[in-house]
Protein backbone atom coordinates (compact mmCIF):
# COMPACT_ATOMS: atom_id res chain seq x y z
CA UNK A 1 0.00 0.00 0.00
CA UNK A 2 1.88 3.25 -1.39
CA UNK A 3 -0.65 5.72 0.95
CA UNK A 4 1.87 7.36 3.09
CA UNK A 5 -0.25 10.76 5.62
CA UNK A 6 -3.17 10.02 6.72
CA UNK A 7 -4.64 12.33 4.54
CA UNK A 8 -3.83 10.40 1.29
CA UNK A 9 -5.36 7.20 2.94
CA UNK A 10 -8.40 9.07 4.04
CA UNK A 11 -8.89 10.31 0.31
CA UNK A 12 -7.75 6.64 -0.55
CA UNK A 13 -10.58 5.27 1.60
CA UNK A 14 -13.15 7.89 -0.07
CA UNK A 15 -11.90 6.77 -3.54
CA UNK A 16 -13.15 3.02 -2.95
CA UNK A 17 -16.61 4.06 -2.06
CA UNK A 18 -18.82 2.03 -4.39
CA UNK A 19 -21.18 -1.37 -3.89
CA UNK A 20 -21.09 -4.65 -1.81
CA UNK A 21 -23.48 -7.86 -2.21
CA UNK A 22 -23.61 -10.59 0.21
CA UNK A 23 -20.65 -13.41 0.48
CA UNK A 24 -21.12 -17.26 1.23
CA UNK A 25 -17.96 -17.87 3.20
CA UNK A 26 -18.39 -21.37 3.51
CA UNK A 27 -19.11 -21.69 -0.35
CA UNK A 28 -16.05 -19.55 -1.29
CA UNK A 29 -13.24 -21.62 0.67
CA UNK A 30 -14.00 -25.02 -0.11
CA UNK A 31 -10.78 -26.00 -2.40
CA UNK A 32 -12.12 -28.09 -5.44
CA UNK A 33 -9.51 -30.96 -6.89
CA UNK A 34 -9.94 -28.82 -10.17
CA UNK A 35 -8.64 -25.76 -8.43
CA UNK A 36 -5.51 -27.11 -6.21
CA UNK A 37 -4.34 -28.57 -10.16
CA UNK A 38 -4.50 -25.35 -11.65
CA UNK A 39 -2.64 -24.15 -8.76
CA UNK A 40 -0.36 -26.46 -9.50
CA UNK A 41 0.19 -26.08 -12.90
CA UNK A 42 -0.09 -22.36 -12.93
CA UNK A 43 2.21 -21.79 -9.85
CA UNK A 44 4.40 -25.27 -8.66
CA UNK A 45 4.30 -27.68 -6.21
CA UNK A 46 4.68 -25.89 -3.28
CA UNK A 47 2.12 -23.46 -3.94
CA UNK A 48 -0.48 -26.31 -4.21
CA UNK A 49 1.03 -27.67 -0.71
CA UNK A 50 0.51 -24.03 0.89
CA UNK A 51 -3.08 -23.98 -0.36
CA UNK A 52 -3.03 -27.88 1.21
CA UNK A 53 -1.67 -26.67 4.40
CA UNK A 54 -4.62 -23.71 4.95
CA UNK A 55 -7.24 -26.95 3.83
CA UNK A 56 -5.97 -28.62 6.95
CA UNK A 57 -5.57 -25.48 9.25
CA UNK A 58 -9.57 -24.87 8.34
CA UNK A 59 -10.53 -28.68 9.40
CA UNK A 60 -8.15 -28.90 12.27
CA UNK A 61 -8.67 -25.78 13.94
CA UNK A 62 -12.86 -25.64 13.89
CA UNK A 63 -12.56 -26.98 17.45
CA UNK A 64 -9.52 -25.31 19.32
CA UNK A 65 -10.34 -22.17 21.97
CA UNK A 66 -10.95 -18.80 19.95
CA UNK A 67 -7.66 -17.71 21.30
CA UNK A 68 -5.72 -20.50 20.13
CA UNK A 69 -7.66 -20.24 16.63
CA UNK A 70 -6.03 -17.01 16.43
CA UNK A 71 -2.63 -17.64 17.30
CA UNK A 72 -2.54 -20.86 14.60
CA UNK A 73 -3.71 -18.26 11.93
CA UNK A 74 -1.70 -15.55 12.57
CA UNK A 75 1.12 -17.96 12.87
CA UNK A 76 0.30 -19.41 9.18
CA UNK A 77 -0.09 -16.58 7.41
CA UNK A 78 3.06 -14.36 8.83
CA UNK A 79 5.21 -17.58 8.42
CA UNK A 80 4.18 -18.97 4.95
CA UNK A 81 3.82 -16.16 2.90
CA UNK A 82 6.45 -13.19 1.57
CA UNK A 83 5.75 -9.19 2.26
CA UNK A 84 5.65 -8.10 -1.30
CA UNK A 85 4.49 -4.70 -2.27
CA UNK A 86 1.07 -4.57 -5.02
CA UNK A 87 3.27 -2.67 -7.45
CA UNK A 88 6.16 -5.04 -7.70
CA UNK A 89 4.03 -7.92 -7.57
CA UNK A 90 0.82 -7.45 -9.28
CA UNK A 91 1.92 -4.47 -11.03
CA UNK A 92 -1.00 -2.20 -9.26
CA UNK A 93 -0.75 0.78 -7.45
CA UNK A 94 -3.15 -1.10 -4.72
CA UNK A 95 -5.19 -4.72 -5.13
CA UNK A 96 -6.91 -7.03 -2.39
CA UNK A 97 -5.84 -10.47 -3.22
CA UNK A 98 -8.03 -13.18 -2.15
CA UNK A 99 -6.87 -16.02 0.45
CA UNK A 100 -6.33 -18.04 -2.67
CA UNK A 101 -4.63 -15.56 -4.51
CA UNK A 102 -2.13 -14.74 -1.49
CA UNK A 103 -1.14 -18.62 -1.09
CA UNK A 104 -0.81 -19.59 -4.70
CA UNK A 105 1.39 -16.52 -5.56
CA UNK A 106 2.94 -16.81 -1.84
CA UNK A 107 3.56 -12.93 -1.88
CA UNK A 108 1.42 -10.11 -0.99
CA UNK A 109 1.05 -7.07 1.34
CA UNK A 110 -0.34 -6.14 4.50
CA UNK A 111 -4.11 -6.04 3.29
CA UNK A 112 -3.60 -9.81 1.88
CA UNK A 113 -2.62 -10.76 5.43
CA UNK A 114 -5.51 -9.19 7.13
CA UNK A 115 -8.08 -10.39 5.20
CA UNK A 116 -6.37 -13.90 5.06
CA UNK A 117 -6.85 -14.15 8.47
CA UNK A 118 -10.11 -12.50 8.68
CA UNK A 119 -11.59 -14.89 6.08
CA UNK A 120 -9.78 -17.71 7.56
CA UNK A 121 -10.91 -16.87 11.23
CA UNK A 122 -14.93 -16.63 9.82
CA UNK A 123 -14.64 -20.30 8.38
CA UNK A 124 -13.37 -21.47 11.81
CA UNK A 125 -15.99 -20.22 13.49
CA UNK A 126 -14.99 -17.00 14.61
CA UNK A 127 -17.71 -14.12 14.74
CA UNK A 128 -17.81 -11.51 12.58
CA UNK A 129 -18.87 -8.97 14.83
CA UNK A 130 -15.27 -9.80 16.67
CA UNK A 131 -12.92 -8.77 13.98
CA UNK A 132 -11.93 -6.05 12.47
CA UNK A 133 -9.96 -5.31 9.27
CA UNK A 134 -8.54 -1.72 10.53
CA UNK A 135 -6.46 0.98 8.80
CA UNK A 136 -3.35 1.78 10.90
CA UNK A 137 -0.79 4.52 10.32
CA UNK A 138 1.93 2.71 11.18
CA UNK A 139 4.60 5.21 12.49
CA UNK A 140 7.90 3.14 12.01
CA UNK A 141 7.07 2.88 8.64
CA UNK A 142 6.18 6.45 8.45
CA UNK A 143 3.35 5.14 5.96
CA UNK A 144 -0.66 3.35 6.33
CA UNK A 145 -1.02 -0.37 6.88
CA UNK A 146 -3.32 -2.90 7.57
CA UNK A 147 -4.14 -5.13 10.47
CA UNK A 148 -6.67 -7.79 11.99
CA UNK A 149 -7.98 -6.80 15.01
CA UNK A 150 -10.14 -9.12 17.29
CA UNK A 151 -12.33 -7.61 20.00
CA UNK A 152 -13.62 -10.69 22.83
CA UNK A 153 -16.38 -8.20 23.62
CA UNK A 154 -17.44 -4.70 21.74
CA UNK A 155 -16.25 -2.95 24.78
CA UNK A 156 -12.41 -4.47 25.19
CA UNK A 157 -9.31 -3.77 23.88
CA UNK A 158 -8.58 -5.77 20.78
CA UNK A 159 -6.37 -7.81 19.65
CA UNK A 160 -3.57 -6.67 16.80
CA UNK A 161 -3.03 -9.76 14.34
CA UNK A 162 -0.28 -8.31 12.59
CA UNK A 163 2.58 -9.11 9.44
CA UNK A 164 4.86 -6.93 10.80
CA UNK A 165 5.32 -8.69 14.31
CA UNK A 166 4.31 -12.45 15.36
CA UNK A 167 3.15 -11.90 18.45
CA UNK A 168 -0.37 -10.81 18.88
CA UNK A 169 -1.18 -8.15 21.30
CA UNK A 170 -3.48 -5.72 22.74
CA UNK A 171 -3.92 -2.31 20.48
CA UNK A 172 -2.79 -0.38 24.11
CA UNK A 173 0.47 -2.73 23.37
CA UNK A 174 0.82 -1.11 20.24
CA UNK A 175 2.11 2.10 20.39
CA UNK A 176 4.02 2.19 16.89
CA UNK A 177 0.17 1.98 15.01
CA UNK A 178 -2.59 4.91 15.03
CA UNK A 179 -5.79 3.69 14.17
CA UNK A 180 -7.81 5.26 11.56
CA UNK A 181 -10.61 3.03 9.73
CA UNK A 182 -11.69 -0.69 10.20
CA UNK A 183 -14.99 -2.67 8.85
CA UNK A 184 -15.69 -5.82 7.90
CA UNK A 185 -18.76 -7.70 5.71
CA UNK A 186 -21.29 -5.18 7.76
CA UNK A 187 -20.11 -2.30 8.55
CA UNK A 188 -17.45 0.46 8.76
CA UNK A 189 -16.36 3.21 11.36
CA UNK A 190 -13.68 5.37 12.72
CA UNK A 191 -11.30 3.24 14.62
CA UNK A 192 -10.15 3.83 18.06
CA UNK A 193 -7.40 1.81 20.34
CA UNK A 194 -9.84 1.02 22.58
CA UNK A 195 -14.05 -0.80 22.14
CA UNK A 196 -15.37 -0.69 18.41
CA UNK A 197 -14.92 2.90 16.89
CA UNK A 198 -17.91 4.84 15.96
CA UNK A 199 -19.63 3.40 13.00
CA UNK A 200 -20.01 5.49 9.70
CA UNK A 201 -21.72 2.82 7.44
CA UNK A 202 -21.48 -0.42 5.36
CA UNK A 203 -18.84 -1.76 4.21
CA UNK A 204 -20.25 -1.30 0.84
CA UNK A 205 -18.57 2.04 0.27
CA UNK A 206 -15.62 -0.35 -0.41
CA UNK A 207 -14.97 -1.17 -4.08
CA UNK A 208 -11.78 -2.87 -3.54
CA UNK A 209 -13.74 -5.38 -1.18
CA UNK A 210 -16.61 -5.62 -3.06
CA UNK A 211 -14.06 -6.53 -6.07
CA UNK A 212 -12.49 -8.95 -3.91
CA UNK A 213 -15.95 -10.60 -2.66
CA UNK A 214 -16.55 -11.37 -5.72
CA UNK A 215 -13.17 -13.20 -7.23
CA UNK A 216 -13.88 -15.05 -3.99
CA UNK A 217 -17.34 -16.35 -5.39
CA UNK A 218 -15.75 -17.14 -8.35
CA UNK A 219 -12.57 -18.65 -6.90
CA UNK A 220 -10.56 -16.86 -9.35
CA UNK A 221 -6.63 -16.63 -9.46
Amino acid sequence: MKISTLSGLRKGIAALICGLFTLTVAATLEISEALLLEIRNEYGVVAEQRVIQWQKLMQTAKDLPEQEKLERVNDFFNQNVDFVDDLIHWSLEDYWATPIEFLATGAGDCEDYSIAKYFTLLELGVDENKMRITYVKAYQLNQAHMVLTYFATPKSVPLVLDNLIPAIKPATQRKDLLPVYSFNGSGLWLAKSRGAGKRVGGSDRLSLWSELKQRMLQNAL
